[in-house]
């Protein structure tokens, strides 16, 4: 198969996850989904594994699964019978063996101490590369005062870090998630450094001056000027391959320098809020 066939075939995968990420609340079957992309019934198992490294049925369990892990700690106040009814299992006792098998915790476990690194392996388990043509744009910012909690660890534990910044932000009205940007800033590639030596800041704009707070949010600066923006349509997964065609293709041919700060996120809506397949992020490296 050469590279052109390959990418078509990405694509048709690609477009199959897109459509199960839209209908997750739907009943989901492999005629339905083998139509969406018109590929034979027969053999649709096959593609789909061989392109993702997972069978369709386990891979729609793995989102609904996905979606109900944010909702289980991130909105507590939620019933885990409405959680594991919106996931499409009959009642909670079949939701929770279901969870359990995959994470090891029940969800009443996962939502009091969350094992993040483990529900992370699952999920890396799940090869989905999309081959979306990369814009750039040259732009500017003013500059932007932020509170910051500073994750250092293993990038599979960065949910611990950022449930800890979600009670802050619900606890003050420093910056409000519904008005403020929610921005990350990774200083280093989780993909290349010991985990042990990863650093990023989950940050949010200040609206008014950063109160004294016990969760050890403190207050910094993202920088205002130019910048070249990428924005991704899709899962946090799969940002890295844009990173690195800005590195590798953008930058050099572009006449364009580097400023000494490093490249961050502004998330324009988060999950579970709107499906994995409709997330907005937008990619900013500070240009001299």
């Amino acid at each position: 198969m050469n590279q052109q066939t390959s990418q078509h075939y990405s694509a048709k995968i690609v477009a199959i996850c897109d459509y199960i990420a839209l209908h997750l609340d739907d009943n989901l079957n492999v005629q339905q989904l083998s139509q969406v992309v018109h590929f034979s019934k027969y053999h649709f198992h096959r593609q789909f594994q061989v392109f993702t490294g997972i069978n369709v049925g386990r891979y729609i369990l793995m989102m609904r699964l996905k979606r109900a892990s944010y909702r289980l700690v991130f909105h507590a106040n939620e019933r885990i019978t409405d959680i594991a009814l919106d996931a499409g299992f009959e009642n909670s006792e079949s939701f929770s063996r279901a969870f359990k098998k995959a994470f090891i915790q029940t969800p009443s476990q996962f939502r009091l101490t969350p094992n993040w690194q483990l529900w992370s392996d699952e999920y890396e388990k799940v090869n989905l590369t999309r081959n979306d043509t990369v814009n750039i744009e040259l732009t500017h910012r003013d500059e932007t005062p932020v509170a910051v909690l500073e994750h250092h660890g293993a990038p599979q534990t960065l949910n611990d870090s950022l449930q800890k910044f979600i009670e802050w932000r619900k606890a003050t009205t420093d910056s409000p998630v519904a008005s403020s940007q929610s921005i990350g800033v990774p200083y280093n590639d989780p993909n290349t450094v010991p985990a042990e030596q990863f650093h990023f800041d989950i940050c949010g704009s200040l609206t008014q001056e950063l109160q004294a707070n016990d969760y050890g949010v403190i207050a910094k600066m993202i920088p205002g000027g130019r910048f070249a923006k990428i924005r991704h349509l899709g899962s946090h997964q799969q940002m890295d391959e844009k990173i690195y065609q800005f590195y590798r293709d953008w930058l050099p041919a572009s006449g364009e320098q580097l400023r000494d700060f490093p490249l961050f996120f502004q998330y324009m809506n988060l999950f579970p809020a709107v499906p994995e397949n409709e997330l907005i992020t937008d990619i900013y490296f500070a240009l001299k």
